[in-house]
């Protein structure tokens, strides 16, 4: 792994609530790897948005965590 090249850990989770300016309250799957059903705050990433995909309450998605924790970024709507 060459410097500066970040580990990214992708996750699924139910979104829990719709926040304003396309933040959303995620639910992580308590299957998967570190996801205990702890809460986090995610953000569409820049092609969800861009094309306008639409994401609502119970919805899965795939997201990327944040290294730092807290906040992660919606890449794909599964269902």
């Amino acid at each position: 792994m060459s410097e500066g090249e970040e580990i990214k850990t992708t996750t699924v989770g139910t979104v829990e609530e719709v926040l304003p300016n396309s933040l959303f309250r995620v639910r992580l799957s308590s299957d998967e790897e570190g996801g205990d059903g702890e809460l986090v705050l995610a953000y569409l990433a820049g092609k969800m948005r861009l094309h306008r995909i639409r994401v609502l309450v119970g919805d899965q998605v795939d997201m990327v965590l944040d290294p730092y924790g807290g906040r992660a970024r919606i890449v794909r709507r599964l269902t």
